[in-house]
């Protein structure tokens, strides 16, 4: 989202997870701007029974847990790598400053956010209102179409456990919808599933 290089000029440095390792933890207070280097970082709630809850998946180029740097408040979810990963980290001030001066990235950064407010919103009313089946079909049409890969076949790279995080379903329901709809909407070639 914000070149590296800038972010390193203003004094970011870049720092080094393991798959597994939390990068920042639900209730934290909100300090650093963090952008993802390489490697994958997913925002997730875990409820009372252990059951997870996937907010959102970053991969290399994408910041992450920003709303928390503007309200001064804690972190809503924690950040987790889901694999190997590196996270390039900027002082909350110092991300201010740079946004202050730089009228394009503000709304690069509102464009981004609104797109993820977007998604939660479609996504509370696909858990609130429909089937498995649909609410799996959006989620892959909502990912192909930020991807930019309306008009070919697109493979989805999430497993059957995060989409199950990201749909409110349990994953046993999830690989069932998707066996249903292997045979009208989605596509398997080995152990991917395309749409």
């Amino acid at each position: 989202m914000i070149d590296f290089k800038l972010l390193l000029s203003l004094g970011a440095e870049i720092r080094t997870y393991k798959k597994g390792e939390y990068i920042i933890r639900e209730g934290g207070k909100a300090r650093f701007y963090l952008q993802v280097v390489s490697g994958k970082i997913k925002m997730m709630n875990i409820g009372d029974k252990g059951q997870e809850f996937i907010q959102g998946i970053f991969k290399a180029g994408e910041s992450f847990a920003e709303p928390p740097l503007f309200l001064d408040s804690a972190y809503p979810a924690s950040a987790v790598a889901i694999s190997d990963s590196e996270v390039i980290v900027l002082g909350k001030n110092k991300l201010f400053a740079l946004l202050a001066r730089d009228f394009d990235l503000q709304m690069k950064l509102i464009r981004i956010l609104s797109k993820r407010l977007y998604f939660k919103s479609m996504i509370g009313r696909e858990i609130s209102m429909y089937d498995a089946g649909h609410r799996i079909i959006t989620l892959i049409d909502f990912l192909k179409k930020r991807d930019g890969r309306t008009d070919q076949l697109y493979e989805v790279a999430l497993t059957r456990q995060q989409i199950a995080d990201l749909t409110g379903l349990r994953v046993e329901t999830v690989i069932r919808a998707i066996r249903g709809l292997l045979k009208k909407e989605l596509t398997r070639k080995g152990r991917k599933i395309y749409r």
